[in-house]
């Protein structure tokens, strides 16, 4: 998978220039059946994040929709929905911010959908969503959506991003739209595999900063100075230390796939956190402007991944990390820094 996954991706780099670019781009991918991965915990979890990591070293903004796209098709796996057309793209709108909600009402047994729901990534482009809702009893939902019905409007407000522009990621309107439920209520967050696919995110993000890297790296070998040299070898570890940590964790997972992993997933999104914003600094103060002015892909993964580092809440993730570390809120302490 990953080796033709990078084949395929190679043979098309040319940018994308708006999201139906990126729309064009998922599909391709979908028709290819690239976008077949191997499911989270399922005894390949670090061949799933190869793929991710593949997609992210081509383009963030592709990324964004394709790591949307095959999460949706895990998660509908793992809480036994119907299988997806052949063909469609889907878009995974799960963000709940205070000033937008959509709530779901029954006509006859039928789920109704009326609201405005936030952050949908390739709203403009997808065929359909798997998204959260609220129902009558305000209990989370997941339903799946067509979106070419009556009742959907894709909005161009709520987006005006430079770094990820692309993904189009506005708010949408529902207006009596049908959906289907996907789940008991709550169910979303419940399963395992919540945790698990945000490490994914993880992944996404180790790919560009690889990408990144790879311009210094480049680079380096070309030229023998001692600064870039060094700034190189502070790459080396970020980009090591990040990889080790996602190893670990897949290995982790698919040892014990119906663990909770909250832990290992904060633990992860930390480090390659860190790592990435390490390695965007130290590339940066070796190449100077040059890569961020005349080298296009260099350029978009640059503007892009501050802006996708963001799906990480900083110092409120931490806290929380340090909650699980301690055993406050009747969490387990963590023992676990003996070598």
């Amino acid at each position: 998978m990953s080796l033709a996954l990078s084949e395929f991706l190679d043979w098309r780099k040319h940018g994308y220039a708006d999201t139906r670019a990126l729309g064009e781009g998922l599909q391709a991918l979908v028709n290819e059946g690239l976008d077949q991965l191997p499911l989270p915990a399922g005894g390949q979890t670090l061949e799933r994040w190869q793929a991710l990591a593949c997609v992210a070293g081509h383009d963030l903004g592709l990324c964004k929709l394709f790591e949307g796209h095959t999460d949706a098709l895990a998660i509908m796996q793992e809480l036994h929905a119907a299988p997806p057309d052949s063909g469609s793209t889907w878009g995974a709108w799960t963000a709940e911010p205070p000033q937008t909600r959509v709530n779901l009402h029954l006509q006859g047994e039928e789920p109704r959908l009326y609201g405005r729901k936030a952050w949908c990534s390739g709203a403009a482009v997808v065929s359909h969503a798997l998204m959260t809702v609220w129902d009558p009893q305000d209990r989370q939902q997941l339903v799946a959506v067509k979106l070419d019905q009556p009742g959907v409007t894709v909005t161009t407000e709520g987006w005006r991003a430079v770094g990820m522009g692309a993904t189009g990621s506005v708010e949408v309107i529902f207006d009596n739209a049908q959906a289907v439920a996907i789940g008991d209520p709550g169910a979303y967050l419940a399963r395992p595999g919540f945790w698990q696919g945000a490490i994914g995110i993880a992944a996404c993000w180790q790919g560009a900063a690889r990408g990144i890297a790879q311009r210094l790296l480049l680079h380096a070998s070309r030229h023998d100075e001692p600064h870039a040299l060094a700034h190189l070898g502070a790459v080396d570890i970020a980009l090591h230390s990040a990889s080790s940590v996602l190893h670990a964790a897949a290995v982790s997972l698919d040892s014990t796939p119906h663990d909770d992993a909250e832990l290992i997933a904060r633990r992860c999104r930390g480090v390659v956190e860190q790592s990435a914003e390490h390695i965007m600094m130290h590339v940066g103060r070796a190449l100077g402007a040059s890569p961020y002015c005349k080298d296009a892909h260099f350029a978009r993964l640059i503007a892009d991944l501050p802006v996708f580092l963001r799906q990480s809440h900083a110092e409120r993730d931490l806290a929380v990390l340090g909650q699980l570390t301690a055993g406050s809120n009747g969490a387990t302490p963590s023992r676990k820094w003996l070598l």
